[in-house]
């Protein structure tokens, strides 16, 4: 089995975000609180747009008025080039009919720049959610004026989560050779806690001088219910191997406070033997002391009982004879 180093760790988010104000305006609605959870690109908070539909409506405008100076040019253009053509006006006239054209396209093209920006400024009155997750933090209120940059609101992802730990110096090393770790999380209401492999184990560089540890970060996979940042979990790191006994589960025997094993010897005598045993490991148990390696146990209990008694009516029935 892997030999584990154990240490308390805090659960962090790794989407952690503050959605601020991408243009300037008054909070009209706020769709969302504190506690909500929220899909991704779901709008969480209204400002008031009437500036910005104006701005809108003024470079539509803007464009509609360079399309038609285009027209226009374009026009002007074609008929100068037909007479220059007959060399009834001068290469002047040409050149200044082509510049004409040339800044008519420019004048469109700012100007449909500037449609898309006003565009831009009136979506940025809905602000949106950038990521699925659940709301910590509302910075905002109905009515209240915002600048471009103000703080609207603080949310974390819950599908992506990591584990921080500070790991002593000593044992850094063997981390690194491993790298291999686990976290243990309570599952349901009877505690029982539940073993996760780590995704990724990010070891930070630089040691702190104070504690002489060094910070890890130990990424886990999608969807464990049940953890939240900032809960404190149980997490181990490898630092090495090592070699245990142990049963499956289910031969084991419990009789009030005791543990036992049907032990069944070369001849097939069945013996009943107290075991003394460590932490599970899946379906098996480790064994601490009772048993050695090589002797056989019953994976059926209930049935070795059985025989056992039978051995036991031989044996004394045998006696009795005698």
């Amino acid at each position: 089995l892997s030999r584990e180093f154990r240490i308390d760790g805090v659960v962090e988010a790794i989407n952690k975000a503050t959605v601020s104000a991408q243009t300037a305006g008054t909070i009209q609605k706020i769709l969302v609180d504190v506690d909500d959870y929220v899909e991704k690109g779901a709008v969480i908070v209204h400002l008031k747009d009437v500036s910005q539909k104006a701005q809108l409506k003024k470079a539509q405008a803007g464009e509609q008025e360079a399309i038609s100076n285009l027209s226009k040019a374009q026009d002007e253009f074609e008929r100068i080039e037909d007479i220059y053509a007959k060399k009834v006006v001068s290469k002047s006239q040409m050149d200044d009919a082509k510049h004409a054209l040339s800044a008519a396209k420019a004048r469109l093209d700012s100007a449909r720049a500037s449609l898309e920006e006003a565009r831009e400024q009136l979506s940025y009155t809905r602000v949106k959610a950038p990521y699925s997750g659940i709301v910590t933090e509302r910075h905002v209120e109905v009515g209240e004026n915002v600048q471009t940059g103000a703080k609207i609101m603080t949310g974390v992802s819950l599908d992506k989560l990591r584990v921080n730990v500070d790991v002593p110096q000593k044992l850094i090393n063997k981390i690194r050779v491993f790298g291999k770790a686990f976290v243990y999380t309570e599952a349901g209401l009877g505690g029982d806690q539940v073993q996760v492999a780590v995704d990724k184990i990010t070891i930070f560089p630089i040691a702190d001088r104070a504690s002489n540890t060094f910070k890890v970060r130990l990424d886990l996979p999608e969807g464990i219910a049940g953890l939240f940042p900032g809960m404190f979990v149980k997490a181990s790191l490898v630092t090495g191997e090592k070699q245990v006994l142990q049963v499956p589960q289910r031969s084991i025997v419990y009789r009030s406070e005791l543990t036992a094993v049907y032990v069944i010897a070369d001849d097939g005598t069945i013996n009943f033997r107290h075991v003394r045993l460590g932490r599970k490991n899946g379906d098996s148990l480790i064994v601490l002391s009772g048993l050695t390696e090589g002797e056989k146990v019953a994976l059926d209990p209930i049935q070795a009982g059985i025989v056992l008694m039978q051995q036991r009516r031989q044996q004394n029935t045998g006696s009795a004879h005698e």
